[in-house]
């Protein structure tokens, strides 16, 4: 008989609920053909169901889209735009997972990406960081995990030439979780 200990020494079978304070969503994306903008989803939500066999293991996330912050006030208002998110339409971007699979530290999650209207299935690959108990008595765990998507497969495909040759912005989105949750139930 397998146990959770036997899938990794510090595995869970629970509900989870996201540790905000602890947590962030990063974004990154080729400026000028030199270099990165980077910025961050203030504001996201996210659940994990932890099952006795992680492949029963479910995943879902939304993101604040109205949230977003590059550290330029004018940059984020046209990213709000119908130019990117169209955040007065899509407000959130969503994640659902489809399937789970956790070897050792390593974790897999694939599932159906949401942006704009437009669903398509993506695959997040991080680590599970494991599992603590913290000064509160609060378990908690950490997961890492990151994906890229092409923009224009959302409809995101606003652009400018540059004057010495080339585009503003890449095509590739490179998107980060660093994320802890608590244990509600177990």
């Amino acid at each position: 008989m397998t146990t959770t200990s036997d899938i990794h020494p510090a595995y869970v079978a629970g509900t989870w609920a996201l540790d905000p304070t602890h947590s962030e969503v990063t974004f990154s994306v080729k400026h000028l053909a030199i270099s990165k903008v980077r910025g961050i989803f203030e504001r996201f939500t996210a659940s994990i169901v932890t099952a006795e066999d992680p492949s029963k293991s479910t995943v879902e996330a939304s993101i604040e889209v109205a949230s977003i912050n590059t550290n330029q006030k004018d940059r984020d208002k046209h990213l709000r735009t119908n130019d990117f998110f169209k955040a007065d339409e899509f407000p959130n971007i969503t994640f659902t997972s489809s399937s789970v699979v956790l070897t050792g530290d390593d974790i897999t999650v694939v599932g159906d990406l949401t942006l704009r209207g437009v669903t398509k299935s993506v695959t997040l690959t991080g680590e599970f960081g494991g599992t603590v108990t913290d000064g509160y008595g609060q378990t908690k765990a950490g997961f890492t995990a990151s994906t890229k998507i092409n923009r224009h497969d959302y409809g995101v495909s606003w652009n400018a030439a540059l004057e010495a040759g080339g585009l503003t912005l890449g095509d590739e989105i490179s998107i980060n979780f660093e994320l802890q949750f608590i244990l509600e139930t177990a």
